[in-house]
């Protein structure tokens, strides 16, 4: 009787042992399965780093940054879309600010770039909330000056005040400058609270990144500098790429004082000649398929409307060289 009940409980270890081992295989089928498919574009999450990919039909893709040339977007880090071309409206205030943002919103631009030092802040947020689009279908980027890293939060209150449009889609520091670190984490608790729905920086460039990012806890999704065919930054995109950050160019016509002389350009006018564009066109588009978004900044309502038809042609490899080969390392403001 007792070798009997022995053997019952031997056999009922191996049934025991045989079902949890068929658990643990299926387990580990479903644990495999999601290390497959669940590590997609849209996992945020820190998942293995994508491999860049060759797209079809003009996409440009640069390290696992990519340009949607079909919805104009391309998703951030922080898991929204932005457009790749927009408005920047620098130097544009007051009635000239409010009316350019409204043509330029009436023309299919969604994206708006402004900043405290623009002081043009409240004509920005008029226009997007008298504009009858739905919120959500407008991305505003502003940003925090130096003189303001001392007080990041009442800052950051200031511009949600003056902008007046529920929340930010994304704010930028300016510059680096005393105090950027804090501020910087003080705008990680506004994402944290909702008031700000990404980060970025302005004029940082490789030594500045290496610097900064390990002292901070959200990649910026964003890094603005000048960019345009006589300073081309051609050694810093491909490394803020490299981090998965979505590079924007400001000045990408020249800016100050150099926009007349870049636009007569004579490789510029001959390429936008076999094309049927202007030169402002091909330039804007020359930034757009290097990866570069592009915002520039026009009160004249015809500007802004050329500024948006850049997507029905597509420079080829040599113009795109012919272009390269026109930087200068020419800075054209003191960032």
């Amino acid at each position: 009787m007792k070798r009997l009940y022995n053997l019952m409980l031997v056999c009922m270890l191996m049934v025991t042992l045989s079902a949890c081992g068929k658990q643990a295989g299926k387990e580990s089928i479903v644990d495999a399965a999601a290390g497959q498919d669940g590590e997609t574009g849209n996992d945020l999450g820190g998942g293995e780093e994508q491999q860049p990919q060759i797209q079809e039909g003009g996409n440009t893709v640069t390290g696992d940054i990519t340009f949607d040339f079909d919805t104009k977007t391309v998703l951030l880090n922080s898991g929204y879309e932005m457009p790749i071309y927009g408005i920047g409206t620098y130097s544009l205030t007051g009635d000239t600010c409010v009316e350019s943002v409204t043509a330029a919103l009436d023309r299919g631009v969604r994206l708006i770039d402004t900043a405290h030092m623009y002081h043009n802040e409240e004509s920005v947020g008029e226009a997007v909330r008298n504009s009858g689009i739905p919120r959500e279908e407008i991305f505003v980027i502003t940003k925090l000056y130096p003189n303001q890293f001392d007080h990041p939060e009442a800052a950051i209150e200031e511009a949600l005040a003056k902008l007046d449009i529920e929340y930010i889609d994304l704010m930028l520091l300016h510059h680096p400058g005393a105090g950027d670190v804090e501020a910087y984490l003080a705008m990680e608790e506004a994402v944290a609270d909702g008031k700000i729905r990404s980060l970025g920086l302005s004029n940082w460039y490789v030594e500045e990144l290496e610097e900064f990012l390990p002292q901070i806890n959200i990649t910026p999704a964003l890094v603005q500098n000048e960019i345009h065919p006589y300073y081309q930054e051609n050694d810093v995109i491909p490394y803020i790429h490299s981090l998965g950050i979505v590079v924007q160019g400001w000045y990408p016509l020249g800016g100050r004082g150099y926009t007349s002389q870049m636009l007569g350009n004579e490789v510029i006018s001959e390429i936008a000649a076999a094309h049927g564009k202007s030169s402002a066109q091909v330039i804007l588009r020359w930034n757009l398929q290097k990866g570069v978004v592009v915002i520039p900044g026009s009160s004249n309502p015809d500007h802004i409307q050329e500024n948006t038809e850049l997507f029905d042609f597509e420079l080829t490899e040599e113009e795109m060289e012919r272009i390269g080969a026109l930087d200068r390392g020419e800075k054209h403001d003191w960032y």
